[in-house]
Formats: C-alpha cells, sequence, structure tokens
C-alpha cells in the first residue's frame, strides 16, 4: 500500500505563497552583482560579471544599469567598478547594530594589551564574518578587514559558533558545507569535527593551529548576551613560529574571557 505525504498545512502554505509574490527578483539579483566584485579585480567587465553570478547578460546589464543610476556602480567604458557609496551599505550595519558597538573597544583594549590582532565574527551560513578587527601589521597580510568571510569549520571563531548550534542546526550546516584542506593540517573529516566541536562546546575556547593559513595560530571564546545566548566570538591571532599553545592558553586566553564576561552586560 502507497503510503502519500501529508499536505502542508494551509497556513504554512499561504505563507509560502506570499513570499513568493513579494520576493523582489530584480533586488536579489543587484545584491549578487555587488557581491560579484568580492576578491576580484577592481573593474570587472559586463562579461566578468555575468560568469560570476550566472546570469544572462542582458539581465546583468539591467542591474549595472539601476546599480550605476543610483550611485553604488561607476562605468568606464567597456568596465564596471563598485563607487563608494557601497561603504554606506555596511555603514548601515556597524552603526544600526548593538554588538560591533560595543565590541570595538574591547577588541582595540585587547589587541592593545596584548600586542597581537583581535576580532569580532558572527556566523552566516557556511561562513564567519568579521564584524569588528584591529590591525596588527605582522598578520595583516593573512587576515581580513570587517565585512571578509572565512569558512567556520576551520577557524576558532566558526568552531566557537558551531559548536553552540543545535543537533539541527549543526546537522543542516554539514549538510551544506563542502570541507576542503587550506593546509596540511586543516581537519576536514566531519566525525572529527563532530567531536571537536563537542569538545570545544565543554571547554568553552577553541584553539586553532594552522588550520586555515601555515604558521597561524588563533584562539577564540564565544561572546554571549545578557540572556546567555552565543551571539558572535572574539579570538586573537597569532604566529606559530613565535607563539606556543601553551602560552595562547596562559597568556591570551585570560584576556579574551575577561572582555568576554564585561561585554555580556552590554549586549541585551
Amino acid at each position: 500500500m502507497r503510503t502519500l505525504a501529508h499536505p502542508a498545512p494551509a497556513s504554512q502554505r499561504t505563507g509560502e505563497a506570499r513570499e513568493q509574490r513579494e520576493y523582489v527578483t530584480a533586488l536579489a539579483r543587484g545584491l549578487e552583482v555587488i557581491r560579484a566584485f568580492a576578491g576580484q579585480d577592481e573593474e570587472l567587465t559586463l562579461a566578468d560579471i555575468a560568469k560570476i553570478v550566472d546570469l544572462p547578460r542582458a539581465t546583468v546589464r539591467r542591474s549595472l544599469i539601476t546599480l550605476d543610476a543610483l550611485g553604488y556602480v561607476e562605468e568606464k567604458g567597456r568596465f564596471f567598478r563598485l563607487a563608494p557609496k557601497v561603504l554606506t551599505l555596511a555603514q548601515a550595519y556597524l552603526s544600526s547594530n548593538l554588538l560591533p558597538r560595543v565590541a570595538h573597544p574591547f577588541v582595540q583594549q585587547v589587541s592593545s594589551g596584548l600586542g597581537e590582532s583581535c576580532s569580532v565574527s558572527i556566523l552566516h551560513g557556511t561562513e564567519i564574518i568579521y564584524v569588528v578587527r584591529s590591525i596588527n601589521k605582522r598578520l595583516s597580510a593573512l587576515l581580513g578587514d570587517v565585512g571578509s568571510r572565512r569558512p567556520a569549520y576551520c577557524t576558532s571563531m566558526g568552531r566557537v559558533l558551531l559548536a553552540h548550534l543545535g543537533d539541527r542546526e549543526l546537522d543542516a550546516y554539514f549538510a551544506a558545507v563542502e570541507l576542503k584542506a587550506l593546509t596540511p593540517y586543516t581537519v576536514t573529516d566531519e566525525s572529527e569535527l563532530r567531536l571537536l566541536l563537542a569538545k570545544i562546546r565543554k571547554q568553552d575556547y577553541c584553539l586553532s593551529d594552522q588550520q586555515t593559513e601555515m604558521d597561524l595560530r588563533t584562539i577564540a571564546v564565544p561572546l554571549r548576551n545578557s540572556t546567555g545566548l552565543v551571539v558572535a566570538a572574539m579570538h586573537v591571532t597569532t604566529q606559530a613560529s613565535r607563539t606556543t599553545k601553551r602560552q595562547m592558553i596562559d597568556r591570551l586566553l585570560p584576556a579574551l574571557r575577561k572582555a568576554a564576561v564585561e561585554m555580556r552586560g552590554l549586549l541585551v
């Protein structure tokens, strides 16, 4: 006897239909065109952009004309580049979101006190996004600026955030992510990663040793809001050639934990 799947509740079907009606495809494509410039040359041709976003040239052309009219893109002959106005999109997030405003002085304080780079990131999809960052000239070539993305599975901040996901969320993450080796030390086995995440959740910190870049070590802690919910992660970076793992735990970890505790009451 064949078993038929139960239809979705009427309320769910209505909600899905409404989302489809209200979804603005042109806006989504325009945002994809803006994101196409990430990690690319400053100037791209129409063909370059169409290839990156996997859309017809005519569709991309319409998006570029609109973005040019709004001041987010500049056209020069056959080339296009992002205009400075794009920065206002990031600024809108940074100025309106509580996390970057609260974390910034603590990041600077930790970085200054330790003489190392310090950053805060959030989990977005399968990646982390840097939302606050200090600068250390010795490591500037290895680290990203605010807005940069990194794979979550091989970064200390990413692992801290993954460690505090629920079971269903973590299953969904592993179903979506592609685990690639970025260095000879990168852990790419899902079973091994799950064991690491369980350990990280228990000890409440993560030390990552050359998982994303050779000679790069990082140590991270979760950032909780006033209700105890993990909303971000904070890490300090250093070089494996000059800082042992023991030194990171003894010297860097206490400073991170102190900052995390002090921030908690401010993240309401």
